[in-house]
């Protein structure tokens, strides 16, 4: 890839540079840059994607080799006076940890002896969370990155360009550029402002109380009690014992983890305020924990694992006690990850997300969109099905 390239766009010229380690912009350009978006969140921070490439959890040996596409202002004959402009942007030579699945696209170029990878994404790896993915001080800085983008593809043999997880209005503009919308649905419960959790579960439908109720108590019959620990309280200790809930759970589903403790030791040290770690202990002893990442306003749920089964821990270590955080720190939302109809039982409700996509063969390009258009069809079925579905009172 053309690491150095000259861009003009009215009268301002850029600088366009093809990164490979985020340590070339430097942490304090970058979170500067990002803390300008709309939809920050601490998975675009320098922390978290710096200690992904770190681990070498995400890194061009684990199929995700970083080519981040930057622009810099150029002024008064200087080079790189300011980035204006990035994308996070990896060359991937797979389709594992993405959570937008494209297998059946590659498989259809191979019958036709055609090479689907590399492809070209724009993510955040192993994470389905909505967020900016084009980062820009300005409109003109935004229309030249897409236009960037669009050349990098145009300029190299990549098949295909992907953005997974911008909002709705990022994925307009790729729409404009050219890019074909995909959409998905994920599961958010919102607060309504709940004091507490007996008031949360009084909105919901008889049945659902019920249900939760019963869940909670039998946790707490088998006598588990539950450790909110901070990042700034976590220990190497919690670590360890959270990385093996974790490999547990991949082990339980006969697949691989994309995770390591170094990954985790980092986001620990450079991010503790982003985090919470809950662990269950039965006896003294720990069973299970859940990670949280979470700023000011809304809680991610990530991962979570047990080394025990008890019935019903999953809801409570994943769900319900996650959700006491976000009411007890009036958080606004809490994203519990990919998928899940089963969430709605719990109080989260359908919300739509995005992908946009470009392939470079025009035939190719045209059978896709028509399957696009078809499956945007079904999911509109699919979320109108949801909404019928709503478990609170009406």
């Amino acid at each position: 890839m053309d690491k150095n390239k000259s861009s003009k766009n009215a009268s301002l010229n850029y600088r366009t540079r093809i990164v490979s380690s985020l340590s070339e912009i430097g942490q304090p350009a970058w979170d500067a840059l990002v803390q300008l978006q709309p939809g920050a969140n601490p998975f675009l921070s320098f922390a978290f994607l710096d200690a992904l490439h770190a681990s070498g959890c995400a890194s061009a040996q684990s199929g995700w080799q970083a080519q981040f596409l930057t622009l810099w202002r150029q002024e008064d004959g200087q080079d790189d006076a300011g980035l204006v402009a990035a994308l996070p942007l990896y060359v991937k030579s797979h389709s594992y940890g993405e959570y937008v699945f494209d297998w059946a696209w590659a498989e259809a170029y191979q019958n036709h002896g055609l090479e689907y990878y590399p492809k070209l994404l724009s993510a955040i790896p192993f994470t389905p969370v909505t967020g900016s993915r084009l980062l820009a001080r300005d409109a003109a800085a935004m229309a030249a990155l897409i236009s960037a983008l669009s050349a990098v593809q145009e300029s190299n043999t990549f098949s295909s360009t992907h953005v997974l997880y911008p909002p709705q209005e990022q994925a307009e503009m790729l729409r404009a550029a050219g890019f074909l919308l995909r959409t998905g649905v994920q599961f958010h419960w919102l607060n309504a402002g709940y004091s507490t959790f007996d008031e949360f579960l009084d909105t919901l439908e008889r049945k659902k109380r019920k249900n939760i109720r019963a869940e909670r108590r039998k946790v707490q019959e088998a006598g588990v009690s539950f450790r909110h620990v901070s990042g700034h309280q976590a220990s190497d200790a919690d670590w360890t014992f959270f990385l093996r809930c974790y490999e547990h759970t991949y082990a339980a589903h006969h697949s691989t983890p994309y995770l390591n403790l170094d990954f985790f030791l980092r986001i620990g040290a450079t991010m503790p305020q982003n985090i919470l770690l809950i662990v269950a202990e039965q006896n003294g002893q720990p069973i299970a924990s859940s990670l949280l990442i979470h700023d000011e306003h809304t809680v991610y749920g990530r991962y979570w694992g047990a080394l025990k089964h008890i019935d019903s821990l999953h809801f409570e270590t994943a769900y319900y006690q996650p959700l006491e955080f976000c009411i007890a720190n009036k958080m606004a939302c809490f994203e519990g990850g990919a998928q899940g109809e089963h969430k709605m039982a719990r109080g989260f409700l359908p919300q739509k997300t995005w992908s946009a996509h470009k392939l470079a063969h025009p035939a190719f390009s045209n059978a896709i969109e028509d399957f696009l258009q078809r499956e945007a069809g079904g999911i509109e079925s699919y979320m109108d099905e949801l909404h019928e579905r709503n478990p609170f009172k009406l």
